[in-house]
């Protein structure tokens, strides 16, 4: 078997570390201590994420759409691949070298996604992000951590608090989708969807693109008082 080849690393926020690596035609992005956060063979989840949402939306002709983490492109490429020709894409990525890697070291994954002239990236916090907006987003996908514990950044952890869910739903238009993946289910967290005034429903799903493998967590949750 082909070894890892560390090909890159970057400073995370909170002062951990980044490393991407390679072996043959694979990829994976793991923490400092080893543990994996994305791996290219492994992103039927992280497509979910964009394409149940975009199912909720229900034909919008325009809308405007906020990814929250770029990572390997899996969620940012399934929405391309639905949403029209009208869409806005705009992709918030809080490490710099994550969206460089995409065009050098893991182009042969990313291809010409990033030329998409739907497609914005804006570097910065998404949380920021969406707390300065209000009606401005059809939809909103956070795929930002491992899900609602803060694991590799515990300033996520205020996306997915009741504050930070308030901040979602002003930041939504009418009728307007949150969608939130997870690499576990959270109970806790669906009451807090519904308390927050979203009508929202979790999605068990895998995490390659066939029906083995481990079941990822995706939450779709619509602004409710539509």
């Amino acid at each position: 078997m082909l070894p890892w080849e560390l090909l890159a690393t970057a400073a995370a926020p909170e002062g951990d570390t980044l490393r991407l690596f390679r072996r043959g035609e694979e990829y994976s992005i793991r923490l400092s201590d080893g543990n994996e956060l994305m791996n290219s063979r492994l992103g039927g989840s992280e497509e979910a994420l964009a394409t149940l949402a975009f199912e909720k939306l229900g034909g919008r002709s325009a809308p405007s759409v906020l990814i929250g983490g770029l990572g390997m492109g899996f969620t940012l490429r399934a929405a391309q691949s639905v949403a029209p020709s009208a869409a806005r894409l705009i992709v918030s990525e809080i490490v710099p070298e994550l969206a460089e890697w995409a065009r050098r070291e893991m182009a042969s994954v990313f291809k010409d996604c990033l030329a998409d002239p739907r497609v914005e990236i804006r570097l910065g916090d998404v949380g920021a992000e969406i707390r300065a907006a209000e009606g401005a987003f059809d939809a909103i996908l956070l795929d930002v951590d491992n899900g609602p514990d803060g694991l590799t950044r515990s300033g996520n952890d205020s996306l997915y608090s009741e504050a930070g869910l308030s901040a979602a739903r002003r930041a939504l238009t009418k009728g307007g989708v949150l969608a939130v993946w997870s690499a576990h289910p959270d109970d806790a967290f669906s009451r807090r969807l519904s308390r927050g005034g979203f009508e929202a429903h979790a999605h068990m799903v895998r995490a390659g693109r066939t029906k083995r493998g481990s079941r990822h967590t995706v939450w779709i949750a619509r602004r409710a008082g539509a």
